[in-house]
């Protein structure tokens, strides 16, 4: 059995994940996964768990955060949800 990074519970049913700088972390679970790999939002903090959004080096977990921020609105090019006509 292996035992979760985050919360220490040892499960037979346990799984690693590698990431691209090499490291191996094991979770018992998605949401301990998560929790440990999940980047956050710079503007709202809540876990990035899609594509989110990326400018300038910074991540938001939406079009909308990242209008937010100081001086990236203009850079977003985000046409989800926008009306065609």
């Amino acid at each position: 059995m292996a035992t979760c990074d985050v919360c220490g519970n040892d499960y037979w049913l346990a799984f690693e994940v590698r990431t691209i700088s090499g490291d191996v972390h094991t979770f018992d679970s998605f949401e301990c996964a998560i929790q440990r790999l999940a980047p956050r939002c710079e503007h709202c903090d809540c876990r990035i768990l899609g594509h989110g959004v990326e400018v300038a080096g910074r991540f938001f977990c939406c079009a909308h955060c990242a209008r937010s921020a100081e001086d990236l609105g203009a850079q977003i090019r985000d046409t989800v949800g926008a009306h065609p006509g």
